[in-house]
């Protein structure tokens, strides 16, 4: 069959150049088979997560404080992505002659982004709500992250050979061969091999993504907080996503001519929109705790809340640093360096620059997010 498919396109014109892919998708390490997209999967969240940790730390953020939620997200993430993938895909998995087993064999490819990325932003939100951290703060350093794990991730879909585009012989068309039973792949078509390559389409929108998202966070950091960078993320995607699903011929469910995931790009870009706008116009209601909720007491300092304070809101200083320049930042005054202040254990860092006569207009003395 792989001679009689070469042939084909062959005389079809295609297969003249292309990205081979790859024979195997797994390799045997004693009893167990570790399969390439697990290690893309996992790959793309250990990025994610060390560029998270440096954002979140240059934010003022304690360290480790996204390892700690990475587990709860990446645990929910991967049952949503899963759940989604099976629900919209029924028919793979149910009804006659299908084996409903394979639904719980993750290493063979199906996570749907649209069931990860809210099940995991649950994960965040109980360490977050149990901490006491910002939601809006915490969305702000993860943002750019994302799209990069997705940009990794995706090469999973190369090592398994599946969720391929339309038939093409453009130069970087990617080569696809029968299965080793000799079975013909889902979108495959008799005579033809190589096809547009949507997992390096969307790898590459995503990690574009990734980019410009780092960049506006760094330059209009103030007004895409709120959940508001996450927001135009969510809407980056939605858009790669729309044309690179139109371009794909695997099976999926169609309603009036265009495929489910068409839809959910179109209901999500949505309501990511509506959010982007409804926050705009209330960004001083969020809060922007950095600091567990009442973690070391009496060891941080925070911005001044007297009339004519100089820090930013949100600001957290560590008491046990006496450099006369950072603790003036702090209290406002050069004559009180002798003097300490501790907060009550109830306090976050969010309500430091929220107190009456606070006019949040002093220089930023934290590092802007990588």
């Amino acid at each position: 069959m792989s001679s009689t498919a070469s042939e084909g396109a062959a005389g079809l014109g295609r297969a003249l150049a292309a990205i081979p892919s790859p024979q195997v998708n797994s390799i045997p390490v004693g009893p167990l088979e570790i399969h390439f997209y697990a290690l893309c999967i996992l790959a793309g969240v250990v990025v994610a997560v060390f560029w998270s940790e440096r954002r979140w730390k240059a934010m003022g953020g304690e360290p480790g404080t996204i390892m700690d939620m990475a587990v709860w997200a990446v645990i929910l993430g991967l049952v949503g992505g899963r759940l989604y993938h099976v629900i919209s895909d029924a028919q793979l998995y149910f009804g006659e002659g299908k084996e409903p087993i394979q639904a719980l064999y993750i290493w063979n490819g199906g996570l749907g982004i649209w069931g990860a990325v809210p099940l995991g932003a649950v994960g965040v939100w109980l360490v977050a709500r149990k901490r006491g951290l910002s939601m809006s703060k915490l969305s702000f350093a993860i943002a750019p992250t994302i799209p990069l794990a997705q940009a990794i991730g995706r090469w999973g879909n190369y090592f398994n050979q599946e969720l391929f585009g339309r038939p093409t012989d453009l130069p970087w068309a990617v080569e696809i061969t029968p299965t080793p039973e000799g079975h013909m792949r889902a979108g495959m078509e008799v005579g033809v091999t190589t096809y547009h390559p949507t997992f390096l389409y969307e790898s590459l929108w995503c990690l574009g993504l990734a980019v410009l998202l780092a960049y506006l966070g760094r330059r209009f950091e103030n007004s895409l907080q709120g959940g508001r960078l996450f927001a135009l993320y969510v809407m980056g995607y939605c858009v790669g996503r729309f044309w690179i699903e139109y371009l794909r011929v695997d099976p999926a469910n169609d309603f009036f001519g265009l495929r489910l995931n068409n839809w959910t790009s179109i209901a999500v870009f949505l309501g990511a929109l509506a959010y982007f706008v409804w926050a705009g116009r209330r960004l001083d209601s969020f809060s922007t705790a950095v600091v567990p909720h009442g973690h070391d007491a009496g060891t941080q300092v925070f911005g001044d809340t007297t009339d004519g304070g100089g820090s930013d809101e949100g600001t957290v200083y560590s008491a046990v640093d006496t450099d006369d320049s950072v603790f003036d930042q702090a209290t406002g005054s050069s004559e009180e360096v002798g003097t300490e202040y501790h907060p009550s254990p109830e306090r976050s860092s969010s309500e430091g620059s929220t107190e009456d006569g606070a006019d949040g207009t002093g220089d930023d003395s934290r590092s802007k997010p990588e």
